[in-house]
């Protein structure tokens, strides 16, 4: 069967078996449109895109919304001009944080985009990078739960407190997108975490960063079994336009991507974690949580602007047989 027939089949089914709580950061995106990178000594004049809401957990919690899953949303939300704005789209959405008013602004991020869609990213942290033990003991994390965790926000200076709340619940499903901050993370607190046998999504690049620190095998299919050998966990790479490929104790394949016209990737890994944290917590298997987060993912870097996630209709819409 093809991966629209397969979509179209699967679309209908979405809906929350399991309990989700997204943990992270919600930030402000300021887009630009930059002729080429800044270097040393210069002065460039940029063009200004708009100003996102972002941050991995949120993007992830509007993609979930939209995909009609309902989940527990703990993006601490400050005082503040960067603040206000965050919690007025998100109220727009439909959604409220369970960490709100803390003592500070939230953290902001300049990107730029090239003509060719490549983005590079300058990031202020906020209060999204102060976890505490006071915010982590008002959520409640009922048993069979999927907890998304970012990278970013395991690679900052609360990184430790966060692995050792993890560490804490249980029965979960740990599902965490390191981002390109899988190389800031000490060896002891990776083993800390890898040790909570989470399911692990990463990009090419990670994958390539993860080869070298784990001394894994650089052939994906290879790499994909040691991982599931060596730390009794799951693991998805994801390639954009070649698929994304996966692999657990009793599975392994590669999901085919959905064909698209790339006009800018920001947000396009943490859709896909959207698309699999939805499939996962409708109760799918794992190639149909990864089917689903290509075809988001496909739908989102057709779009402009980092903020968007199709709602189920529209994804049904886009893969409509012609």
């Amino acid at each position: 069967m093809n991966s629209t027939t397969r979509l179209q089949q699967l679309l209908p089914q979405l809906g929350s078996h399991r309990p989700v709580t997204v943990v992270g950061a919600a930030v402000i995106d300021v887009i630009a449109d930059a002729y080429a990178l800044p270097w040393r000594g210069c002065d460039i004049e940029l063009k200004q895109q708009g100003v996102n809401i972002g941050g991995c957990a949120l993007n992830i919690a509007v993609a979930l919304r939209r995909l009609g899953i309902s989940a527990s949303n703990a993006l601490p939300l400050g005082q503040g001009v960067w603040a206000d704005i965050i919690r007025n789209r998100m109220a727009k959405e439909g959604l409220h944080s369970l960490i709100d008013n803390a003592e500070g602004d939230n953290g902001w991020c300049l990107a730029l985009v090239e003509p060719d869609g490549e983005r590079t990213f300058m990031s202020f942290s906020g209060v999204e990078n102060q976890w505490n033990t006071n915010w982590l003991a008002r959520l409640n994390i009922p048993r069979n739960s999927l907890v998304y965790l970012s990278g970013y926000q395991l690679a900052s200076p609360c990184g430790e407190l966060l692995v050792q709340w993890l560490e804490g619940l249980e029965d979960v499903t740990p599902f965490i997108d390191f981002g390109p901050r899988i190389g800031d993370i000490s060896d002891a607190l990776m083993a800390r975490i890898i040790a909570c046998r989470p399911l692990v999504s990463l990009n090419r690049q990670e994958a390539e960063i993860a080869t070298e620190r784990f001394a894994l095998s650089q052939d994906v299919e290879g790499f994909g079994a040691e991982w599931v050998r060596r730390f009794a966990a799951p693991v998805v790479i994801r390639h954009d336009k070649d698929g994304a490929w996966y692999f657990s104790a009793q599975t392994s394949g590669c999901v085919p991507a959905f064909k698209t016209t790339v006009v800018d990737t920001i947000g396009a890994g943490d859709s896909h974690a959207g698309g699999m944290l939805a499939g996962l917590a409708s109760g799918w298997p794992l190639a149909d949580a990864v089917l689903l987060g290509n075809a988001v993912a496909s739908w989102v870097v057709g779009h402009r602007g980092g903020d968007c996630a199709p709602s189920r209709e529209a994804l049904l819409l886009a893969h409509k047989d012609v």
